[in-house]
């Protein structure tokens, strides 16, 4: 499948990779399934998760928005650069929620399989922290704020 957006480079998903954005709550276990591989010597999974604070603040709960084509085209990319900077990778799966998410729900799911580990930490490091500079994805926070009212911002994930 290739997606194609005005001033976007197009990308066709590699046949190995996930790419996923999903109202569905999101398994640790399927990811890691997904970025097995019988070549891989180590599979590197970052989870990230709701906490229960930010800036000082008691975060009560959150709620992502995406702009789902735009953000599936810049995983696609991600996925496309691992490759190219790391070319024994396996497999590239990354899964990010959106809708309502409580404390301690998953938000994100990126996992990275290859021969080697230093490698599949390295691509997985650069998979996340690429994602939040690049991808269309909004938190809104609610939160209590100084005198005890529950208040909420958005807040662009990059």
């Amino acid at each position: 499948m290739v997606i194609s957006l005005v001033g976007a480079k197009s990308v066709s998903a590699h046949p190995n990779d996930q790419l996923v954005i999903t109202i569905a709550p999101l398994s640790v276990e399927e990811v890691y399934k997904q970025a097995d591989d019988a070549a891989n010597g180590a599979i590197v999974l970052m989870s990230g998760m709701v906490r229960n604070n930010s800036e000082g603040f008691s975060v009560l709960h959150l709620e992502y928005q995406a702009y789902e084509p735009m953000a599936i085209a810049v995983f696609k990319q991600i996925a496309a650069e691992i490759r190219q900077t790391w070319t024994d990778v396996t497999h590239v799966v990354i899964h990010h929620r959106v809708g309502r998410l409580e404390i301690g729900e998953i938000s994100v799911l990126i996992a990275v399989g290859c021969p080697h580990r230093k490698e599949a930490f390295e691509a997985c490091q650069y998979a996340i922290d690429t994602l939040k500079h690049r991808a269309p994805i909004w938190k809104k926070e609610f939160y209590y704020g100084k005198t005890g009212e529950v208040c909420s911002s958005w807040v662009k994930c990059c």
